[in-house]
């Protein structure tokens, strides 16, 4: 081996050495910095009074409604949307939570009995009629008292309604869809004789496509992120601080803030996969209509946002890494606010049982 060989080789081991010692000082100054902004006296933004979740106070767009929501109201195709949708919800039926079916959002079929049933055979027949494509379908029965209601063991019915729903955020029912669940229906009638009183299918197509104008035209998530000024992030160090901040960390790496009954509030991205080991970004994302406006959910999440932000070193940006101001974040929290007040003229309030399945 010559001399200039020998000395390419040492050379070459040098710059490994140093790539490798580099990398791990990175990884440690990024550690460091979560440790220090969570080890930090500042107080925890959501335990301070009206931000705690518990309190009643993929796509996503940039943090402004302004196509959406101009500043006199509503846009004219969201107009339209509404109008279009009220022969879907004007059918002087109050809702009823209690029911798994809504007379607003779903396709009731009235199936006539030839006599009473007991509920174990009626869900034993149902058990291979519970979804067509993605739309789900229940069963409520009307019992001897003259009160509907889901079909459970132990109670004997007169007559029932299946429902199936109209749309959701993955699309409307559509006319395969329907034909499929005339066809089964009319299978699920012969085991326990009795016979369904099918909607023309015209008319159904027409709310579907109704229905689903409208949740197109009402379906947004609000994001903001918190870009690191500096050095990236230690991932496995700041997802153990944001789980003691109260996040539920999900399967695809989502961050989950609960709402304290069972909902989301907000989530939070680390932007890259479990197996990164560092993060220079972070984004929190609001589902506006899935949250009920009583909950501040927005409020919560920029206070969040900026208490993050300062103790990590970073800045509350939008989506084209533009910083956001205070005066851009209020104009976006009124938008939000008559958002939430169009989405309760259109009998949908955010955050309710009937938002959620539209919205799911």
């Amino acid at each position: 081996m010559t001399d200039l060989e020998q000395s390419l080789i040492a050379i070459g081991g040098t710059i490994v050495v140093g790539v490798f010692i580099y990398n791990k000082w990175q990884e440690y100054r990024a550690k460091k910095s979560v440790e220090r902004a969570f080890s930090s006296d500042h107080d925890d933004v959501l335990m301070e009074p009206g931000n705690s979740p518990s309190e009643e106070d993929d796509g996503r767009q940039e943090p402004s409604f302004g196509d959406e929501l101009p500043e006199a109201g509503m846009g004219d195709a969201q107009r339209a949307a509404q109008d279009d949708f009220q022969p879907v919800a004007a059918q002087d039926a109050a809702p009823q939570p209690q029911l798994p079916v809504d007379d607003m959002i779903d396709c009731l079929i009235p199936i006539a009995l030839a006599s009473k049933l007991r509920g174990e055979k009626i869900l034993h027949a149902a058990q291979s009629l519970r979804h067509v494509g993605n739309k789900p379908v229940h069963f409520i029965g009307l019992r001897e008292d003259q009160v509907w209601e889901a079909i459970s063991p132990g109670s004997v019915y007169l007559a029932l309604h299946a429902g199936i729903q109209l749309a959701n955020r993955t699309g409307m029912l559509n006319e395969i869809e329907y034909s499929e669940l005339v066809g089964r229906l009319r299978q699920f009638g012969d085991e326990i004789d009795a016979e369904a009183d099918v909607p023309d299918m015209t008319m159904v197509m027409k709310s579907a496509r109704a229905l689903h104008q409208f949740v197109n035209q009402f379906d947004a998530k609000l994001s903001v992120n918190i870009q690191s000024s500096g050095a990236p992030w230690a991932i496995d160090t700041l997802l153990a601080a944001l789980e003691r901040q109260g996040f539920d960390l999900r399967p695809d790496g989502r961050l989950v803030m609960p709402d304290g009954d069972g909902g989301t509030l907000f989530s939070l991205s680390t932007n890259v996969t479990l197996a990164a080991d560092t993060s220079s970004r972070l984004t929190l994302l609001l589902d506006v209509p899935c949250v009920a406006p009583q909950r501040a959910a927005y409020d919560a999440m920029i206070s969040f946002a900026k208490a993050l932000a300062s103790r990590l070193g970073g800045t509350v940006v939008d989506d084209s890494n533009e910083p956001l101001s205070d005066v851009a974040l209020r104009t976006i929290a009124e938008q939000v606010a008559e958002f939430c007040r169009d989405m309760e003229a259109a009998g949908v309030p955010a955050g309710s049982v009937r938002a959620l399945r539209l919205f799911n």
